[in-house]
């Protein structure tokens, strides 16, 4: 981890997800191994979105379970030197984030969850602490929108029958 500002955070344009499990999985955080492990925990992001311009989910690792901010090109993300903290107002409170610089994977900035790793039982336990971390720092997302149905193409000869009023 760097101690200084380097060049400006490149934005994540599409979902991080896949990238951080697979950082995650080669090679975890520095200073992971003097972290308590707790063996029923796998490595998963859950529920990243689109906050803000910036993408922000949780990640699960047998070590820790933090909420990520990670640059998307929006205004919630901020540099700042690795190491440093940083509070961020969202949706249901004011969070410290930490920010970290990982040479294979990039900055981004962590606000953790849970220090004890060792009391959750399981990956469903840590994904239903994931999901309500999420409902209480983000806002309620919109259903997606469904594409409307295709307009039903009339010939010409078609269109001046209806209009004449036969079908």
């Amino acid at each position: 981890m760097s101690e200084h500002l380097s060049s400006p955070t490149l934005p994540h344009r599409e979902n991080p997800s896949a990238l951080l499990e697979a950082h995650f999985r080669a090679r975890p955080a520095a200073g992971a191994e003097a972290l308590p492990f707790n063996p029923a925990l796998s490595v998963e992001a859950i529920g990243f979105v689109r906050y803000r311009g910036d993408w922000l989910g949780v990640l699960v690792t047998p070590w820790r379970l933090d909420l990520l901010l990670i640059a998307g090109g929006g205004d919630l993300w901020g540099e700042i030197p690795a190491g440093q903290r940083r509070y961020l107002d969202l949706y249901g409170a004011t969070l410290p984030f930490v920010a970290v610089d990982e040479p294979h994977l990039g900055p981004y900035q962590y606000s953790s969850l849970v220090d004890q790793v060792g009391r959750i039982p399981d990956m469903a336990a840590a994904r239903e602490i994931a999901r309500d971390a999420l409902q209480s720092y983000l806002p309620p997302q919109p259903p997606p929108v469904s594409p409307p149905p295709p307009a039903e193409t009339v010939s010409r000869r078609g269109f001046f029958r209806r209009l004449a009023g036969k079908h």
